[in-house]
C-alpha cells in the first residue's frame, strides 16, 4: 500500500471517528450554535431599528440591518464552531488516546487531518443552519449570481479551514479541555470587534484600527459584497491572504506540536 493510499485510508477512519463523537456528544456543538442564532435574533428584533441608523445613510430599517448583519453572523458561527475543535483535540491529548495512536501502524498526520476535515464539515453545517434561520426571518440575497454564491461558499470553507488549523494548534498547546476552550475564545470574540454589527466608519476613531486590521473584517466585507452586491474593493485579496496565512501558520504550529516527543 502506497503512503498516499495509507494516508487517505487512515484519515478517513479518523474523520469517521470524529463525526461519530460529534453525533454522540452534540451538546457542545449545539451550545456554540445557539450563540450566533441568539445574537442574530437579538440584534434584529431588539436592536434592529436602532442599529440600522449606523449603516448606509442612516435611513435603513430592520430588514436592511438584517441584510447587513447576516454575513457577520455567519463568520461568527465559524469562529464559534472551531472552538469545539480545540476542545476535542485537547481532550484526545489528555485522555491518552493519542499515545495509543502513536503505537499503532497508522499514518501520523491522519489524526490531525481527521480533526480538521471533521471541523470544516461541522462549520459548513452550522453555517447552513444559521443561514436557514436568517432566511426564515427575512434575509434574502436575490441579487447574488451563481458565481457569487460559489465564491461565497468557497470563502466560508476557506475561513473554516484556516480557523480550524489555528484551533487545533490551540488545543494541542493546552493542558486540558477547559484551557483549550478559553484559549480559543478569541476566535469568537474577534468577530464581535469587527464590522459584523456596524460599519468601521461608524466606530470611534480610537477603536477603528482594532476592527479594521484583523482577519474577520475583510472576510465579512467580502462575503457581504458577494451576497448583497456592496463594494468589495481590496477586501477580497486581504481575506484570501489572511486565510492562507492563518492556515499555513496553524498547520506548521499544529504539526510541530503533534510531532514532538511526549514528555
Amino acid at each position: 500500500m502506497s503512503s498516499l493510499t495509507l494516508a487517505v485510508r487512515d484519515s478517513s477512519t479518523m474523520l469517521r471517528r470524529n463525526l461519530l463523537h460529534a453525533r454522540r456528544y452534540p451538546s457542545m456543538t449545539l451550545n456554540l450554535l445557539l450563540t450566533p442564532v441568539m445574537l442574530l435574533l437579538l440584534f434584529v428584533y431588539v436592536f434592529g431599528d436602532v442599529m440600522s441608523a449606523g449603516i448606509g445613510d442612516g435611513g435603513g430599517d430592520r430588514s436592511a440591518y438584517l441584510a447587513y448583519l447576516v454575513p457577520g453572523i455567519l463568520m461568527l458561527t465559524i469562529g464559534g464552531t472551531t472552538i469545539g475543535s480545540a476542545v476535542s483535540v485537547a481532550t484526545d491529548m489528555t485522555e491518552g488516546i493519542i499515545a495509543r495512536f502513536r503505537t499503532m501502524a497508522i499514518h501520523r498526520g491522519s489524526v490531525l487531518i481527521g480533526h480538521v476535515i471533521g471541523s470544516v464539515m461541522q462549520c459548513v453545517m452550522s453555517v447552513a443552519l444559521v443561514g436557514a434561520v436568517a432566511v426564515a426571518i427575512g434575509f434574502r440575497a436575490t441579487n447574488a449570481t451563481a458565481s457569487e454564491w460559489i465564491l461565497a461558499i468557497g470563502l466560508l470553507a476557506l475561513v473554516s479551514l484556516a480557523l480550524t488549523w489555528i484551533a487545533v494548534g490551540m488545543g494541542l498547546s493546552s493542558p486540558n479541555a477547559e484551557a483549550a476552550s478559553n484559549n480559543a475564545l478569541p476566535l469568537m470574540i474577534l468577530p464581535l470587534l469587527s464590522s459584523a454589527f456596524v460599519p468601521v466608519d461608524a466606530m470611534p476613531s480610537w477603536f477603528r484600527p482594532i476592527a479594521e486590521y484583523q482577519p474577520f473584517t475583510p472576510a465579512i466585507e467580502t462575503l457581504r459584497g458577494l451576497l448583497l452586491g456592496t463594494e468589495i474593493g481590496h477586501n477580497g485579496w486581504l481575506a484570501v491572504a489572511w486565510c492562507l496565512g492563518l492556515a499555513v501558520l496553524g498547520y506548521v504550529w499544529s504539526t510541530s506540536l503533534f510531532n514532538r516527543d511526549p514528555k
